[in-house]
């Protein structure tokens, strides 16, 4: 039975939300606000977070960079009522995983639940294994992504993509290529979202990053991992 936490400071819309997952066979918790959520978050274990934006004492933006910040790699779905590409974008490069905009159906929540938690099935698209380029070691079974032996904090989604470009070392991978293998077929992620994230990358893994060796862009094409 999948775990979700709540992380929602309206009672009525946690209640609406909390009931609705319930009936759908997830064990639901409510946390009501930013604190609340990384001490829940980081004291049990989570199959998915649900996390609105605007919180009590620690915005959403706030408690995703801390949690990914605490290394913790529970898949996270931001809920918020901006429908702003660059607040998108934002909440993605704070490290959740995807994101509804308010009002939302259930419907089309309980298809994104369904759809991340597909994505972060254990031995799922990761593939297991480790792979090693110079000094780094990326360890799909632990989730780890190591530097000379010392660990560095990655996202989930992170690891997804990297998981695509291993696996087609040497092959140029378009955007919408990238989006199919990280988020899921159908799933809608503008080019900006995924060049963020690409350059979040880099800065992991890039000797420099503004001069990329491993992860380079083929212009008009899309990018190709040379590590």
């Amino acid at each position: 039975m999948p775990r979700i936490l709540i992380v929602e400071d309206e009672p009525d819309i946690a209640s609406v939300l909390a009931d609705d997952l319930k009936v759908e066979g997830h064990d639901v918790e409510i946390a009501s606000d930013g604190d609340d959520a990384i001490r829940r978050a980081s004291d049990l274990p989570w199959d998915l977070i649900l996390l609105d934006l605007m919180l009590p004492r620690k915005d959403g933006f706030e408690v995703c960079r801390q949690l990914r910040k605490a290394r913790l790699r529970t898949p996270i779905i931001m809920l918020t009522a901006r429908t702003q590409e660059a607040e998108k974008v934002l909440g993605l490069e704070s490290g959740a995983d995807d994101y509804v905009t308010k009002p939302f159906s259930p419907r089309e929540l309980r298809a994104r639940i369904k759809a991340v938690l597909r994505r972060f099935e254990p031995d799922g698209a990761n593939g297991g294994g480790v792979h090693r380029f110079t000094d780094f070691e990326i360890d799909f079974d632990r989730a780890e992504l190591r530097r000379g032996g010392k660990s560095l904090d990655a996202t989930p989604l992170e690891f997804k993509l990297l998981a695509a470009f291993i696996h087609r070392r040497g092959r140029v991978l378009s955007r919408q290529q990238l989006i199919d293998e990280a988020w899921g077929p159908g799933t809608f992620v503008t080019d900006r979202v995924i060049d963020s994230h690409v350059v979040n990358l880099r800065r992991k893994i890039e000797p420099k990053p503004a001069a990329p060796r491993y992860l380079v862009s083929v212009r008009g094409m899309g990018y190709r991992f040379d590590g």
